[in-house]
Order: structure tokens, then sequence, then C-alpha cells
């Protein structure tokens, strides 16, 4: 077993007991994507079983940026040693089996292993490009999993089938990653006191343009009421509505 960290890897937490197996990989470009794919849902713990080019100048290259994952993977010869000290192996595969095996989804494959009380390390594993796994190495797994897709077409690539079950074992861990771009929650919504006044001066301000008419005025206002409430307004928004209001209002009265 050879082990190509050259330096540590930041602790993926509640994922980090989950290994991603990959089982004689062709391309290296599909290694870097995978780790690509893992990064993304802050998984790191990748294994490389016989890759046929590793390290590779494509792999990392197709990794984007996720450099790290492929410098911490650990390669090693056979599919019995990556999954050695494993207390649950779940093997993906597109194919079906003559003899049938216990089946799951991705999610149902999430909701099992995404946290780590039960089965403090897992492992799932990804065959072949062209092949997937053989049916020797399903024997070593506990569970099939199987991506629904179009049945007519049920072939994924490689990283995009490891996007899917990562993407799975993040929502399901409830890891959070906190976005500091943007003004999410700095604006309270808007009172119905605040908003009751606005519709007070929208109708106002619709009556000095002349766009109301008394017998219509009604339901007018009862359409507008439900486009503002539909939209959750906040406090922000509500000044700058009440501000193009007063510069209508403004505008004609100085016509």
């Amino acid at each position: 077993m050879v082990n190509l960290a050259i330096f540590s890897t930041k602790d993926a937490g509640l994922l980090s007991h989950i290994k991603i197996v990959l089982v004689e990989t062709t391309h290296p470009g599909n290694i870097g994507a995978v780790a690509r794919a893992m990064k993304n849902m802050t998984m790191t713990n990748l294994w490389l079983v016989a890759p046929k080019v590793f390290p590779s100048a494509e792999a990392t290259a197709r990794a984007s940026g996720a450099d790290d994952v492929l410098a911490a993977a650990t390669v090693c010869q056979s599919l019995q040693e990556a999954i050695a000290d494993c207390q649950l192996v779940i093997g993906a595969s597109a194919r079906c089996r003559t003899i049938s095996w216990p089946e799951m989804t991705p999610r149902e494959c999430a909701r099992l292993c995404a946290v780590s009380g039960s089965y403090p390390s897992v492992a799932i594993v990804f065959g072949r490009e062209n092949s997937g796994l053989k049916n020797h190495e399903l024997d070593l797994c506990h569970y099939l999993l199987r991506i629904p897709c179009n049945a007519e077409y049920s072939s994924l690539n490689i990283a995009a089938a490891v996007q899917v079950v990562c993407y799975e074992l993040f929502v399901a861990a409830g890891v959070q990653e906190s976005i500091p771009v943007g003004d999410k929650g700095e604006c309270p919504l808007a009172t119905m006191a605040q908003m009751e006044s606005f519709y007070a001066h929208l109708y106002e301000a619709l009556t000095d343009i002349g766009f109301m008419h008394p017998d219509k005025s009604k339901s007018i206002m009862r359409r507008l009421r439900r486009i503002y409430n539909r939209s959750r307004l906040d406090t922000k928004e509500l000044d700058i509505l009440r501000g193009i209001l007063r510069m209508s209002q403004d505008n004609q009265k100085s016509k």
C-alpha cells in the first residue's frame, strides 16, 4: 500500500469516515474529476485500486483545485486491501446481476451511512469505466447501489456517479457551509403595519396618476395585495417602493 499524501488534508468532519474507492480506473482525468466532485461535497477520503495511470498531470488538471484530495489519495493493489477496515461496503453498478443483490438508491445509501455512529468506516466502491464491478468484487459488498436514471441510457460517467452519491451524503449529513456573500437576513421582513401603510400609500399614488377608478379600485387593490404578499417584502425593499411612489407623486404634482 502506498499513501501519496504529501500534507494533511482538512478533516471532512461528518463524512470523513466514508471512503470513495475507485477500482482499476483507466483514464487519469476521471480520477481528477472524482476528486473535484468529492471536494465539492466536503469529502476527501479517496482510495484507488490499481489505477492504470496515477499520479498524472491530467488528473491534477481535471481536479480543478482539488489537488489536496489527489495528494492524500491512498493507492493499493486490491479491493480487499482498500476495504479491510470497513464495517460497511457498498458497490455502485448500473448493471443488473443474474443473482440479485440487496439494492439501494444513493439517498437510501446516504441515510444508512452518512452519520458515523453505526459504521465507523464505510466504503463506497465504483468499478471500471467500461465494465463496472466484476461479480467477485460485488461479492465483497453488502449492498448494490444503483442510481435511478433513464432506462434507455443508463451509462453515467464515473465522476457524475460519484457526484450524485456524494451530494446525497452531504445533504444527509446536514453539512452547513456558510456563504459570506450577499445580504440574506440583514433586513427584517416588513411588519403588517408597515405593509398596510404601504398599501395606503400605493392606493393614494395610483389615484393621483389617474390609474384608479372607483368601480374597480377594490379588485385592483386586492390583486396588488396578492402580488406583494407573495413577495414577502423586507424593510429595505419596502423603502425602495415607497420612494418610487413618492417620486411619482412629486412628478405628477409638478405637471
